[in-house]
């Protein structure tokens, strides 16, 4: 399937706002905040156009089951961690997911429950942080992607493979420790990678 790059669209961070309101109106308010991660996060930024959410936790098994339960009863199906530690991913059963009493179709989405303090939601994080610093680094980004799609067209692992060492740099220059580093690294290598910045 050949990838779909985009120039930024507003639209994307308004149709988070709209998810974000829905999905948390089905939780207590202390279970769980929802951030826009990825690239459609990024003002500026060419992206996919699918939206990533990370729905973060206490670091607390107890809750993790409770929001995975709701989650699945609002039509996602859970797929564990798939290659990405401390990330719990979540599948859409179809368009109408997360479902609600109208019916509604629901934009392109990805979701993701992280644990506070897991590498996983460090590293969606502090890339966003960085590129929402460091408007250059959202040209150059955005440069690079359009690189790896002209070469790699319908090719999402050596796609990925391509963006690797940019994010590890930036990862690197915010202090995110070796350890982590080598473990996103090698993670991002893996046919299951998603870092959630595509």
């Amino acid at each position: 399937m050949a990838i779909n790059i985009q120039k930024y669209n507003p639209e994307w961070k308004a149709k988070f706002e709209k998810l974000r309101e829905y999905l948390l109106s089905h939780f207590a308010n202390n279970d769980l905040t929802i951030e826009h991660v990825g690239s459609t996060s990024v003002p500026g930024m060419s992206a996919k156009p699918i939206i990533d959410i990370d729905l973060i936790i206490e670091n607390n098994n107890e809750i993790l089951k409770k929001v995975i339960n709701k989650l699945e009863n609002l039509g996602y199906t859970h797929l564990g961690e798939m290659g990405i530690s401390g990330r719990e991913a979540f599948k859409r059963n179809s368009l109408k997911t997360p479902t609600t009493e109208n019916g509604k179709e629901w934009f392109e989405h990805n979701l993701y429950v992280c644990k506070k303090g897991s590498i996983g939601l460090n590293n969606h994080l502090t890339l966003k942080k960085h590129l929402l610093n460091n408007p250059e680094k959202v040209i150059e980004y955005s440069e690079l992607k359009q690189k790896l799609v002209e070469k790699f067209p319908n090719d999402i692992d050596s796609y990925v493979d391509g963006k690797t060492d940019f994010i590890i740099d930036i990862l690197k220059k915010e202090g995110i420790n070796s350890s982590e580093t080598e473990l996103i690294e090698n993670e991002n290598k893996k046919p299951t990678h998603n870092n959630g910045y595509k």
